[in-house]
C-alpha cells in the first residue's frame, strides 16, 4: 500500500491506497473517529484498488477547517481528485455511509456507483431514535451505570476525547449481532471536534431526502439484519433513488465484515456486475 496526502485549502487529508482493479474510495464512520476500515479494505484489495483516509479533525489528517457535512463532502472529492480517479465507486460505513449519500446527492456525476454500509438513513430522523433505543437496550447490564454517568456529563457539553472513547467502548458490544460474543474494540482515536460534525449532520438531515430523491447513481445498501440501526434506514433511503438495491445480511450486526466476512465483498461484486 502507498500513503498519500490530498491537499485541501485548510490542510492535508492522509490515507492509504493499494490493490488492483476498479477504484473504490471508502469513508469510515464516526463522526470523528480514526480510520478503522483497514480490515474491510484488505478484504477487497485482491480485486479492487481501495483507498481510505482519516477524515479531517484527527491526525494525521488536518485538524483545521470547518467540521460540517459540506466540508466533508468536499474532502471526499479532494481525495478522489488527488488520486486521479474520475468516477470511482464511493463506499462508506455508518456515518461514512450517511456521508456517501450526501456526496452522491450533491455530485452524482463524479461517481460510477455507491456502496452504502449500515448507514443512518436519509428519511425522517434517519432511524436515529430507534438506533439509540436499540443501543441502550443491548448494552451489557454491567456497563449501564457508567454510561448513565457519562450521559449526565454529556448534557453539560461535549465529552472529552478520553470520555467519548470510554463511552464508545462501553456501548461497543451492542453493535454486534450477539453482544455477548462481540470482539474487543480496536484502539481508536476520536477528534476533539467530533460533536461539531454530529450537530451539523443532524441539522443537515431534513434536506437530505429531497436532494437524494431521483439520484441516478447505481447504489447498493448492505445492512445487517441484527444491526442496532434498523434496516428501514437503508430501505427507505433506497426507495428515494432511481437505481438502488438493499442487501440484508442475516445474523449480522453493524460491523458486517467482522460478523460476516465476505458479505460486503459479494455486494460490491454484484454492484459492479450491474454496471457491466
Amino acid at each position: 500500500m502507498d500513503t498519500f496526502r490530498a491537499a485541501t485549502q485548510t490542510g492535508d487529508l492522509v490515507g492509504t491506497v493499494g490493490g488492483e482493479g476498479p477504484p473504490v474510495l471508502l469513508l469510515h464512520g464516526g463522526p470523528g473517529l480514526s480510520d478503522y476500515l483497514g480490515p474491510l479494505a484488505d478484504e477487497l484489495r485482491d480485486a479492487y484498488t481501495v483507498a481510505t483516509y482519516t477524515q479531517r479533525g484527527l491526525a494525521p489528517s488536518t485538524e483545521d477547517g470547518a467540521m460540517d457535512v459540506a466540508t466533508h463532502v468536499a474532502d471526499a472529492l479532494s481525495v478522489a481528485d488527488h488520486l486521479g480517479w474520475d468516477r470511482p465507486v464511493l463506499g462508506g460505513h455508518s456515518w461514512g455511509g450517511h456521508l456517501t449519500l450526501h456526496v452522491i446527492a450533491t455530485h452524482p456525476e463524479r461517481f460510477a456507483a455507491a456502496l452504502v454500509i449500515d448507514p443512518l438513513g436519509a428519511v425522517g430522523d434517519g432511524a436515529m431514535a430507534e438506533f439509540v433505543a436499540n443501543i441502550e437496550a443491548r448494552v451489557p447490564v454491567a456497563n449501564r451505570a457508567r454510561i448513565a454517568e457519562l450521559e449526565v456529563l454529556e448534557e453539560a457539553g461535549p465529552l472529552s476525547t478520553d470520555l467519548a472513547l470510554e463511552q464508545l467502548g462501553l456501548a461497543w458490544p451492542a453493535y454486534f449481532a450477539d453482544p455477548a460474543t462481540a470482539p474487543p474494540m480496536d484502539a481508536l482515536g476520536i477528534s476533539a471536534r467530533h460533536d461539531e460534525v454530529w450537530q451539523d449532520m443532524l441539522a443537515a438531515l431534513p434536506a437530505l431526502a429531497p436532494r437524494l430523491s431521483g439520484c441516478p447513481v447505481p447504489t447498493t445498501f448492505v445492512h445487517g439484519a441484527r444491526s442496532p440501526i434498523p434496516v428501514r434506514a437503508s430501505t427507505q433511503s433506497a426507495a428515494l433513488m432511481l437505481d438502488a438495491t438493499v442487501d440484508v445480511v442475516p445474523e449480522c450486526g453493524h460491523f458486517l465484515w467482522l460478523d460476516a466476512p465476505g458479505a460486503v465483498r459479494r455486494s460490491l461484486d454484484a454492484l459492479l456486475q450491474r454496471l457491466s
